[in-house]
C-alpha cells in the first residue's frame, strides 16, 4: 500500500494578525531611529566632498588619489589571479589523484629524520662538550674560572688551569668566587686570602631571579613608581661593578684595541650563565637547577669593548671520589640508583646533627630513612601514602648544587702551589690587572652582602680538586682490581660436590690446588672449594617474639 504524503503546515495567517505584526515592526524601527538620532549615530554614508577648487595643487592631489586607486585595483586583480591559479592547481591535483596530503607527509618525514639526525645536539655527548669547552678557551683572551664559595677547592679543575697556562697568546686566568651569600663571612675571607696567592680573585653574588629577556622589559622593571630598585635576595647582584671596571681597565691597557673576549668556564651549576645574566642585566642565557643546561658556546655583548663567552660545564673524570662526582658530574641525575648513591655519599661527608637541624627531621640511621622522613616532611607522597624517595633525593641534590643550601668547607691553612704553577707564572698572571682596584671592590662587596650565621651553615668535608676531561688523554684507563689478575680462573662447579670425602676428614674445608712443580704461567690456577661439615643442634632455640616498638617512626 502506498504511504500517503504528509502535508506541511500552512504559513497563512489572518489579516488582523499580519497587520498587527507589521505595526509592531514599524514601531520598533521608529524607536531605533529615534535612539540613534539622540546618540548622533547615522547609517548614511557621508559623501566625499572632494577637493575644493580654491585648494592649491588640486590637480596633483587628484592625480595622487587616482594613482592610489589604480594601485589598489591592481593589487586586488593580482590577488584574484593568484587565487584562480591555486584553484586550478588544486583541481588538477584532484583529477590526477596526487594531492597535498602526500606532500605534507613527505615533508613531515623529512623533518623527523632531520630532528633524529640532530638528536646529538639535544643530548650532547662528552666529546662534543669537550670540543665546545676547548673552543671557548681558544677564542678567549681572559679565562674566568667560576668557583662555588661553598667548596672552592672542589670546583677547581687542574687539567683546565694547566691547559689555559699552556695555550698560546698570553691568556690570563682569574678566579671568581660565586654564591658568597651562602657561606659565613669568615670562611669567605679565608678562601679569598688563599686563592689570591695564585690568581686574581673576585668575590661575587649573582642574581637568580632575572626574567627580563629584552631591554624594554629591563627598563620597565628598573623604572618603578617610587624610583626604588628591587634589592631582594634573588634579584640583587653584588660584585658586578668591580668585575666590569677590572675588565674595562684591562681592555684599555692592552696593545690590541679589539674587543676583549672573556671566557666563563667551570663545573656544572657553579653559576656561569647566572654571572653573564647579572652583568648583562637581563636573561641572555638559559639558567636552571638542572645540570648541563648550557650545551654549546654562546657569546654575549656586555659593554662596548667586552664580550662574555659562555661555555658548557666541565666533564668530570670517573676517577674522582664519589663525593666530588655527586656534586660535579653530569650523569648523576640520569639513573635512580646514581641519585640515591649520591645522597648517601653527601650525607657521609656532613654532620648528622646539622642535617637534622637544617631539614627539620628526626634522627635517622641511613640515607634511605632520611629520604623517607624528608619526603614525609615535604609532602612527597605516592599513591597510598608511600613516601616518594626519588623526588626527595632529586630535591636534596638540587639544594646542594643550586643557590639555596648554606654549607661551607674549611680553607687550607698552608698555601701550597700546584705542580703546574710557579712563582714566575703567578707573577705573570697578576700583570695587567689593577690589584688595588680589585681589593677595594672586594671589600665593598663584602660589606654589602648579608652573610649567614656559622651555626646555621652545614660543615662539609672537601675532597680536593676535581679532575676534568678536556682531551682524550685525560680519560682514565680501566684497570683490573688489585690482587685479581685476569689469568686466575675460579672453578666453582668442580668443587660443589654434595658428597663429603671419607678418607681424609681432617682436611675438610681446605683448598686443593694444582701441583707446585707446574709453573703458574703455563696453566691457569684453578681453585676448588669443598663443603665443610656443619653440626646441627636439634634443640629449639629460645627467642623472644615480643615486638620492638622502638623501630616505629612517626
Amino acid at each position: 500500500m502506498k504511504r500517503p504524503k504528509l502535508k506541511r503546515a500552512s504559513k497563512r495567517v489572518s489579516c488582523s494578525k499580519r497587520y498587527k505584526i507589521q505595526k509592531k515592526v514599524r514601531e520598533h524601527n521608529r524607536k531605533l531611529k529615534k535612539d540613534a538620532k539622540k546618540k548622533g549615530v547615522s547609517n548614511r554614508v557621508k559623501k566625499d566632498p572632494g577637493v575644493p577648487n580654491i585648494a592649491p595643487f588640486k590637480e596633483e592631489v587628484l592625480r595622487e588619489a587616482e594613482l592610489r586607486r589604480l594601485k589598489l585595483e591592481a593589487e586586488k586583480e593580482k590577488k584574484k589571479v593568484v587565487k584562480q591559479e591555486r584553484a586550478k592547481k588544486r583541481k588538477k591535483e584532484r583529477e590526477t589523484g596526487v594531492g597535498d596530503a602526500d606532500k605534507v607527509k613527505r615533508v613531515r618525514k623529512e623533518k623527523i629524520g632531520k630532528k633524529l639526525a640532530d638528536q646529538s645536539f639535544v643530548t650532547p655527548t662528552k666529546k662534543y662538550l669537550r670540543s665546545e669547552l676547548n673552543k671557548v678557551i681558544d677564542a678567549s683572551d681572559v679565562i674566568v674560572e667560576i668557583l662555588d664559595a661553598r667548596d672552592p677547592l672542589g670546583c677547581r679543575c687542574p687539567q683546565l688551569e694547566e691547559a689555559v697556562l699552556k695555550r698560546e697568546g698570553n691568556k690570563k686566568l682569574m678566579f671568581l668566587l660565586n654564591k658568597i651569600d651562602l657561606v659565613p663571612k669568615e670562611n669567605v675571607q679565608k678562601w679569598l686570602q688563599c686563592l689570591q696567592l695564585e690568581f686574581p680573585t673576585v668575590v661575587f653574588k649573582a642574581s637568580t631571579l632575572l626574567r627580563d629577556k629584552t631591554v624594554q622589559e629591563k627598563k620597565s622593571r628598573m623604572a618603578t613608581a617610587n624610583g626604588v630598585v628591587d634589592q631582594t635576595k634573588g634579584v640583587a647582584c653584588f660584585g658586578s661593578s668591580c668585575l666590569l671596571q677590572l675588565l674595562g681597565e684591562h681592555a684599555r691597557g692592552r696593545e690590541n684595541e679589539s674587543t676583549l673576549k672573556v671566557g666563563v668556564v667551570g663545573f656544572p651549576n657553579v653559576g656561569k650563565s647566572s654571572l653573564i645574566n647579572s652583568l648583562k642585566g637581563m636573561r641572555a642565557c638559559n639558567v636552571g637547577f638542572e645540570r648541563g643546561i648550557t650545551k654549546s658556546m654562546q657569546e654575549v655583548h656586555i659593554a662596548k669593548n667586552i664580550k662574555m663567552v659562555d661555555s658548557p660545564g666541565i666533564v668530570a673524570s670517573p676517577s674522582n671520589p664519589p663525593a666530588s662526582m655527586a656534586l660535579r658530574s653530569l650523569q648523576v641525575e640520569e639513573k635512580e640508583e646514581d641519585i640515591l648513591e649520591a645522597v648517601r655519599t653527601l650525607l657521609k661527608q656532613c654532620n648528622k646533627e646539622q642535617i637534622m637541624l637544617q631539614y627539620n627531621v628526626p634522627d635517622f640511621r641511613n640515607s634511605l630513612e632520611f629520604l623517607t622522613l624528608f619526603a614525609k616532611k615535604r609532602g612527597y607522597l605516592q599513591k597510598g601514602g608511600v613516601p616518594n624517595t626519588q623526588e626527595a633525593a632529586v630535591t636534596f641534590l638540587s639544594d646542594w648544587t643550586g643557590a639555596k643550601l648554606s654549607y661551607h668547607s674549611k680553607a687550607n691553612d698552608k698555601a701550597i702551589l700546584p705542580p703546574y704553577l710557579s712563582d714566575a707564572i703567578v707573577t705573570e698572571m697578576q700583570k695587567g690587572w689593577d690589584l688595588n682596584m680589585l681589593r677595594k671592590g672586594n671589600e665593598e662587596t663584602m660589606r654589602s652582602v648579608k652573610f649567614p650565621n656559622r651555626a646555621s651553615s652545614i660543615g662539609f668535608t672537601s675532597k680536593g680538586p676535581t679532575a676534568g676531561i678536556l682531551t682524550e688523554t685525560d680519560i682514565p684507563e680501566e684497570r683490573p682490581a688489585a690482587g685479581k689478575p685476569e689469568e686466575d680462573v675460579v672453578d666453582m662447579e668442580e668443587g660443589c660436590d654434595n658428597k663429603l670425602p671419607e678418607d681424609k676428614p681432617e682436611e675438610m674445608g681446605e683448598i686443593e690446588t694444582s701441583k707446585e712443580e707446574e709453573p703458574a704461567t703455563e696453566k691457569p690456577v684453578r681453585v676448588k672449594f669443598l663443603l665443610a661439615p656443619v653440626t646441627i643442634d636439634p634443640t629449639p632455640v629460645k627467642t623472644n617474639d615480643a615486638y620492638d616498638f622502638n623501630t616505629d617512626f612517626n
